[in-house]
């Protein structure tokens, strides 16, 4: 039997390519638990040469960004002209996401004792100055989210746009929990959000990116045998 291929593709750290590119080849073991019978192999757009070394002919690609925006819009087809492929759609927009996402910060304010009062939740996300797709991901989450979470708080706000993070955070109780709306933790969840968060005060908690969540392998393993059966 032939083996299908899938491969994890992600922007990646440009200043320091090799941690998420280690971190992505993690994330693409625990996805191959799920599709014993797949060969997952893994890519950052950020490590010169590594996805043209990991290519092959009908593989599925699987966009491990949060949106449908430049990097899966433009750059990656790009990257992979003239290459057969299927394209899986971006982590982001997996219509299971949210579902995932509502239990994982449910859990999160029961486990700060916080159960007690009305969940509020800063989803701190990237937006850009490319075009509207990102924030549109971002909003269009939200909306997910309160439709699962009817009596909660569901506040977005970005890094590289208006509302900013810190603007935002201001205006919310104490007791929020910080979701960076984010695939993996790069340089904007290591610095850009602290310091938003820093210049306004935080008191609340600040939750992994929603890429980390419990329950993301099978998800993507999901969505790659979705992808194969088109």
């Amino acid at each position: 039997m032939t083996t299908k291929t899938a491969i994890l593709t992600s922007h990646g750290q440009p200043s320091a390519p090799e941690p998420p590119e280690r971190a992505l080849a993690a994330l693409a073991a625990e996805v191959a638990v799920h599709l014993p019978s797949w060969d997952i192999r893994s890519a950052t757009l950020a490590n010169p040469g590594r996805l043209d070394a990991v290519m092959t002919d009908g593989a599925i690609i699987y966009p491990f960004f949060m949106a449908r925006g430049w990097f899966t819009a433009k750059v990656l087809p790009e990257r992979l002209s003239g290459r057969d492929y299927t394209m899986a759609c971006p982590f982001g927009l997996d219509p299971s996401l949210p579902e995932l996402t509502a239990a994982a910060l449910q859990d999160a304010q029961r486990e700060a004792g916080w159960a007690d009062a009305p969940l509020s939740v800063l989803l701190a996300a990237h937006g850009s100055a490319r075009g509207p797709k990102a924030a549109e991901a971002a909003e269009a989450f939200a909306t997910h989210l309160r439709a699962l979470l009817p009596s909660a708080q569901i506040s977005p706000a970005f890094v590289e746009q208006a509302p900013g993070i810190d603007t935002v955070a201001r205006t919310l109780p104490r007791r929020t929990l910080c979701l960076p709306f984010f695939a993996q933790a790069g340089d904007h969840v290591r610095e850009d959000i602290p310091e938003a968060l820093n210049s306004a005060a935080f008191a609340g908690q600040v939750l992994p990116v929603v890429g980390a969540l419990p329950g993301t392998p099978a998800l993507i393993a999901k969505a790659i045998a979705a992808a194969n059966s088109g």
